[in-house]
């Protein structure tokens, strides 16, 4: 049996007509940039997140960096996140002049450790981004408290959980602003790149709506040096299209990881993932912890099962942030689990059978080598 990592053909077959239609229109009215699509995009994915505002951004990391310029992080100051992440986190950071300072993550849930936070804050430090990895929000209320104590900004780095919820609220809403990426991968996935970032605060969309547009209200009177980060009008219409079926995919997807938790459960040599009191997960990936991990990912492409690596080199022990002076045993608890990680094929059109035989494959695995 072969089974894809992920299978956006599937997905795409059941809106192909309805997307074909809303490009020929764009074609029509020669509507590529901005208009009618995006601005209902951005309404329709602030109701979903439960916030005033979204404005639509060309990528996830173009989202984290106006988010943190909105937020007037600048040269100088220092942001507190996770080296267990991807590198967008820590580039946006760095884009607008600031330094990522890494703290470790939780063992059960993998997300940061908000006990550390603390004593990471110095007179430079601005912002905290958490990041809800895998479709897990982090735990956001002790955060929030650790901002409100010493002023600082709270930026959500949801870019892996449309949907999800912590406490009742929607990944998004709880911090200051929070960031998505569209890449199509994601639960929400555009044709290309994409992005948005959502607030209820109206002067922070005001100002990344114009800072994405070359920091203009109105065309060539310029306020502002901004970027070219805009939303194309036909990633929006593909968008606003999958938006209606994203909370049954969501839904989907956490049925398929109760059926791989009922599966794989009692299997000593891999650890399932935790999901929190009072959280939603969406499972934009389904990560285990394995014994043996390198052999049994070759195992699984050798019976046809597709698998990934969310992450394996930490961000503190990658070259690009070699200037960081972080070492070897820093983090213990995020270089543990990125030895160990493996993500398993999870998207909606996975299908029982699939689940079953991933499950079979890796007891197989295991009962080999005992």
């Amino acid at each position: 049996m072969k089974i894809p990592f992920l299978d956006l053909i599937s997905q795409g077959k059941p809106l192909k007509n309805e997307i074909l239609e809303m490009v020929g229109k764009a074609i029509d009215s020669a509507s590529f940039i901005g208009g009618h699509n995006v601005t209902e995009f951005e309404e329709d994915f602030a109701a979903f997140c439960e916030t005033d505002y979204c404005v639509g951004v060309g990528s996830g990391t173009d989202a984290l960096r106006f988010a943190l310029q909105a937020a007037s992080v600048k040269n100088g100051d220092e942001v507190i996140t996770v080296a267990h992440t991807f590198i967008a986190t820590t580039e946006a950071i760095s884009q607008v002049g600031a330094k990522p300072v890494f703290v470790d993550i939780r063992s059960d849930t993998w997300n940061i450790d908000f006990d550390q936070i603390e004593a990471r804050i110095t007179p430079q430090t601005t912002a905290i981004v958490p990041v809800h990895l895998y479709g897990q929000p982090a735990d956001m209320d002790p955060i929030l408290e650790i901002a409100a104590r010493h002023g600082l900004v709270v930026i959500e780095d949801a870019c892996q959980a449309h949907g999800a919820r912590y406490k009742g609220r929607r990944a998004g809403s709880i911090g200051d602003i929070g960031c998505f990426s569209f890449y199509p991968g994601k639960n929400l996935g555009a044709y290309g790149e994409a992005g948005a970032a959502t607030t209820n605060n109206s002067d922070r969309a005001q100002y990344m709506a114009k800072i994405r547009d070359h920091g203009q209200k109105k065309k060539y009177y310029h306020d502002i040096e901004g970027y070219n980060g805009r939303l194309d009008a036909i990633q929006a219409g593909v968008l606003g299209i999958k938006l209606k079926h994203l909370q049954d995919w969501n839904m989907a997807r956490r049925s398929h990881a109760a059926h791989y938790r009922d599966v794989l459960s009692g299997l000593l040599e891999v650890t399932l993932p935790t999901e929190a009191p009072d959280v939603e997960s969406v499972y934009h990936l389904f990560v285990i912890l394995a014994d043996q991990r390198d052999a049994l990912q070759s195992f699984l492409s050798d019976k046809g099962v597709a698998t990934g690596l969310h992450y394996p080199q930490p961000l503190h022990l990658q070259e690009a942030y070699s200037d960081l002076g972080y070492r070897q045993g820093d983090f213990p608890a995020t270089e543990s689990v990125a030895k160990r990680l493996l993500s398993l094929p999870m998207y909606p059109e996975l299908k029982p059978e699939q689940i079953q035989y991933v499950a079979d494959c890796i007891k197989e695995f295991y009962a080999h080598r005992s």
